[in-house]
């Protein structure tokens, strides 16, 4: 491990080094790259060195043990040294694990309403809400590409991007089936109803990541029938794509130009390719994870939203959370927080098995 240290303390340095030479500070697009990847050894940089001075620090208490004069603070020192450094190992464990590579990438979120009608096109928007305000909460932006809207303020469906530093690391496990148990506003004898609607959660892909040929596309458009306003509905400003190879279909009807709804529709046909040979390669691989969506049964689930509880349960593991109406809210931190740190303690499992 004091190796792998060393050699991330190495590298650092060399980077460092390499900022200030004159010729890469002329180079923008260098010393953009070289800044990134300073700016990701930053945080593990200073884990490295405080723990090394603690282990030099543990070093020289033991070697003052048998003076007399100096075996007592020395004692003192070992005893206060010995937790800090198992503390410093743990931490480093935890990042020196292998990075998921989209996770500081943008996300592209489409919710669907499932089983339960009207009810879970109610729920579907409620979730919409809750993430855009999450993302309010973090600071990050967010944009509509495409909306399905009901009449009584449900959505049946609605495709948005969530721009962020991290948004995919904090964002990727809520993919899959979110159900709601409550009694509908409509329901006049107090019967509990159950609701679902499914969700994926994609990282956003550069252009250069997934190659798209123009040819393998066919491009329609259409009136707008999203809330955009007049000058929407009076032009075919909607884009419809359909990806041939892959039937893949997109549309976006959410910016006020062709151009624009091209753009946007290109990225979330990107997204999907993506996730699609991401999905090919874990099934050849012999590990093919279950699909974020599945068929959106009400038995197919990874949360419950229980409102008569006022309880919120993941069932992945098995965490329940209460206040509701806050977590609706976009107060969902402790949740996805948890999931991260049962991912990381599967890895680090993993990884000792592994070794």
């Amino acid at each position: 491990m004091r190796e792998r240290l060393q050699e991330i303390l190495d590298k650092f340095d060399a980077i460092e080094a390499q900022l200030q030479d004159p010729e890469v500070v002329m180079d923008h697009n260098e010393l953009e790259r070289l800044g990134r990847a300073r700016a990701e050894l930053a945080d593990i940089v200073d884990v490295v060195r405080e723990y090394l001075k603690a282990q030099r620090e543990l070093e020289e208490s033991k070697a003052l043990i048998d003076d007399h004069d100096m075996r007592e603070m020395a004692l003192l020192e070992i005893e206060s040294l010995t937790p800090r450094i198992s503390e410093y190992e743990e931490t480093l464990k935890r990042m020196l694990l292998p990075k998921d590579s989209n996770d500081e990438k943008n996300v592209i979120m489409e919710i669907r309403a499932a089983a339960g009608g009207d009810e879970a096109a109610l729920f579907a928007a409620e979730l919409f809400r809750l993430y855009t305000r999450y993302a309010e909460r973090r600071g990050w932006k967010v944009e509509v590409s495409d909306v399905e809207e009901i009449g009584i303020g449900g959505m049946s469906r609605v495709v948005f991007t969530i721009a962020g530093a991290g948004a995919y690391s904090q964002l990727k496990h809520e993919s899959g089936v979110h159900r709601v148990q409550r009694v509908p506003a409509t329901e006049s004898q107090g019967r509990i109803h159950t609701s679902t609607a499914t969700v994926a959660v994609l990282p956003e892909v550069e252009e250069r990541d997934v190659e798209i040929n123009e040819k393998d596309l066919e491009i329609s458009t259409f009136r707008s029938s999203s809330a955009g306003g007049q000058h929407m509905q009076k032009n075919e400003t909607a884009i419809r794509i359909v990806h041939k190879p892959s039937g893949i279909v997109v549309t976006c009807q959410d910016e006020r130009s062709q151009q624009q709804n091209k753009l946007r529709g290109l990225a979330v046909l990107r997204a999907k390719l993506y996730e699609a040979e991401q999905e090919r390669q874990a099934k050849e691989q012999g590990a093919l994870r279950k699909g974020q969506i599945g068929s959106g049964d009400r038995s197919e689930k990874i949360r419950t939203y229980h409102f008569p509880q006022d309880r919120v349960t993941d069932h992945r593991i098995g965490l329940s959370l209460h206040s509701i109406l806050l977590y609706m809210d976009g107060d969902i931190q402790r949740m996805i927080d948890a999931l991260i740190q049962e991912e990381q303690t599967r890895l680090l499992l993993q990884s000792g098995n592994d070794s």
